[in-house]
C-alpha cells in the first residue's frame, strides 16, 4: 500500500477530511485515503512551517507522494469561494521558479510571503498569470522536487479577490501558529475588515468541505 502525506497549515483545513482518523500528535493524524496509508499534518502558516512538516512526513516514511493542501485566496473574479481546485503548477513569488504537479489538469497558484491585499492580488494575477495565492505550497513543492517525491496540490478558496483582509503575517509565531488573541484585538479595532473577516470564516468552513470531497475523488489509486 502506498504511503502519502498531506501538508496543511491549520487544523481547520483538514477537519472534514480527518474527522474519523487517528490522532498521533497534537497536529498529526493518520488514516486511509483512496487505498493509501495517509499522514496529515497541520504544520503551521508559512514556508518554514511547511518545510518542517514535509521533513516530518519524510522521517515517518510517507514518501510515495506529498500533497500541499488547504486554503488559498482568489486572484481574479473568475474563481470564487468556497470552490476547491486541483493545482497544475505553482510559482514561487520570491525566486520566480515554477513547480509542476502530477495533476493532469488544474490551475496555476502563486506562493506569496504574506496575506495579499486586493491591489497586490491584481498585480500577482497580471504578472504571473496565476489565479490563486497561498503561503505554503512552494515549500512543499520544493521539498518534493529535492527528494524526488511525486507532488500534488489541492486548494479551497477561502477569500475572494476583492476581500479586504488584514495582514496576518505580523501575528504568526516563529513556529507558524497564529496568535489568535492578539489578532482578534487588532481586527476588533478596525471595522473596515469586519465584513471580509465574516465572509472568510463562513467560506473557509465550506471550502474545507469542498476540498475534502475534491481530494477524495481526484487522488490516483496508483501513485
Amino acid at each position: 500500500m502506498s504511503r502519502i502525506a498531506i501538508i496543511a497549515a491549520l487544523p481547520g483545513e483538514l477537519k472534514p477530511l480527518i474527522h474519523r482518523w487517528s490522532r498521533s500528535a497534537s497536529n498529526i493524524w493518520t488514516g486511509t485515503l483512496g487505498g493509501h496509508d495517509t499522514l496529515a499534518i497541520a504544520g503551521g502558516i508559512g514556508s518554514a512551517a511547511a518545510s518542517s512538516a514535509a521533513q516530518t512526513a519524510l522521517s515517518r516514511g510517507y514518501t510515495d507522494a506529498l500533497i500541499s493542501y488547504g486554503w488559498a485566496g482568489a486572484l481574479t473574479c473568475a474563481l470564487k469561494p468556497p470552490s476547491a481546485h486541483s493545482i497544475s503548477e505553482i510559482v514561487d513569488y520570491g525566486s520566480g521558479r515554477h513547480y509542476p504537479t502530477r495533476s493532469p489538469y488544474g490551475t496555476r497558484l502563486i506562493t506569496f510571503d504574506r496575506v495579499a491585499r486586493p491591489y497586490e492580488k491584481r498585480r500577482l494575477a497580471e504578472a504571473h498569470q496565476a489565479v490563486l495565492v497561498d503561503m505554503e505550497a512552494t515549500a512543499v513543492a520544493s521539498f518534493a522536487a529535492e527528494n524526488n517525491i511525486p507532488f500534488y496540490c489541492f486548494k479551497g478558496i477561502s477569500d475572494a479577490w476583492d476581500d479586504n483582509l488584514p495582514d496576518f503575517s505580523r501575528f504568526i509565531s516563529a513556529d507558524g501558529q497564529l496568535r489568535m488573541a492578539a489578532f482578534l484585538v487588532h481586527a476588533a479595532l478596525r471595522p473596515a475588515y469586519w465584513v471580509s473577516l465574516m465572509r472568510l470564516g463562513r467560506n473557509s468552513s465550506l471550502a474545507a468541505s469542498n476540498l475534502a470531497r475534491l481530494l477524495s475523488k481526484s487522488l490516483p489509486t496508483t501513485l
